[in-house]
This record gives structure tokens, C-alpha cells and sequence, in this order.
């Protein structure tokens, strides 16, 4: 079963977007923020927590935002994604990720991560 973990907001500035979105959404950070990557949860109740990472892209000619789906059984629903029509991107993947980088028919590209040591 895969679940929205996340949704990867690309930007510019961390602190700027941290400041915008938390009062914009009534969230808070769920750790101290990075230079580079912040996430941020509800003050109060549910809700899809939305990440914030440095980009050095332009927005007008790069996707900047993605979806990270959750998931214990990251194998088995890659195989199910790319059943459905999704295929794999190239992508230069660390020793330790936990992630699998997919696109949609369309050619948005979303992650599929491997929650099942949490």
C-alpha cells in the first residue's frame, strides 16, 4: 500500500519558504530547518506533511515539485506502479537511499520510499 508521505516543494530560499508556508498553512517545523531542506507538519490535527528543498532550477523550465509515497513493501509497489504505466527515471542513487525514482505517463517524476526499518 503506498500513502503520501510528502510533497517536495522546490525552492530557492528554505528559511523564505519556511517562513511563507508555515504561516500560510498553520504549520510548524518538524525539526530545525537545514540551508537546505525543511519539513513541516500541522500545528494541530492531520495533514500531509510538506517538504521544502533547495533547488537551483528555474521554474518556469524545471519541475520543481514531486510527490514521496510511502511504502513496506517498496519492491513489490514499484512492480505495481510500472504495471500501471509508470516508468523508471536515470538517476544517480547513493549507497544508503531509500527511494526509487519514478515518472508517471505524463513524465512527472515522484519517489517511492522504502519505509519499512521505521
Amino acid at each position: 500500500m503506498l500513502t503520501v508521505g510528502s510533497v517536495v516543494w522546490g525552492v530557492r530560499d528554505v528559511a523564505q519558504a519556511v517562513a511563507f508556508w508555515t504561516a500560510a498553512l498553520d504549520y510548524r517545523p518538524r525539526e530545525e530547518p537545514e540551508d537546505n531542506w525543511a519539513v513541516l507538519i500541522p500545528n494541530t490535527g492531520q495533514g500531509v506533511q510538506v517538504a521544502l528543498a533547495r533547488v537551483s532550477s528555474d521554474s518556469a523550465t524545471h519541475q520543481r515539485h514531486h510527490l514521496d509515497l510511502y511504502t513496506t513493501e517498496q519492491a513489490a509497489e514499484v512492480e505495481r506502479l510500472l504495471a500501471l504505466g509508470a516508468k523508471r527515471v536515470e538517476w544517480r542513487y547513493g549507497t544508503d537511499d531509500d527511494y526509487v525514482v519514478l515518472a508517471d505517463p505524463d513524465g512527472n517524476k515522484f519517489c517511492v520510499i522504502d519505509r519499512s526499518g521505521v
